[in-house]
């Protein structure tokens, strides 16, 4: 999946002492209700936001997580989480109509990251 907007903002990368980082950004989509969507980067996938910045158009590939969570009365809980693994300038020509993207960084992916896969 993929997701088009502009950048609103971008959080510092949080380090845990598990040896797990994220780094999550804010972007905001160009349609007529405009939403502001809460993207996360983990692990080696925060390097692909080095050249991005707030106000910057961009392309991100995305997968949709969710997961279920027992608390401690025993109520279940479920919570989703939207992680990018791809970004991408986005400009569209007006002369031509074709849209013109510069990849920021590709990065090959491994079996982790499709580790919710039933094959």
């Amino acid at each position: 999946m993929e997701i088009i907007g502009i950048i609103k903002k971008l959080f510092d990368v949080q380090k845990f002492n598990s040896g797990f980082q994220k780094r999550e950004i804010v972007l905001t989509t160009e349609e007529p209700y405009p939403q502001n969507i809460l993207v996360e980067f983990i692990q080696d996938k925060i390097d692909l936001l080095v050249n991005i910045k707030p106000k910057d158009k961009v392309k991100i590939f995305i997968n949709l997580k969710g997961r279920e969570w027992t608390n401690s009365e025993g109520i279940i809980k479920y919570f989703n989480s939207i992680q990018g693994w791809k970004i991408e300038h986005y400009s569209r020509s007006t002369k031509t109509g074709d849209e013109n993207k510069t990849s920021i960084t590709s990065s090959s992916l491994s079996s982790d990251d499709f580790d919710d896969l039933p094959f």
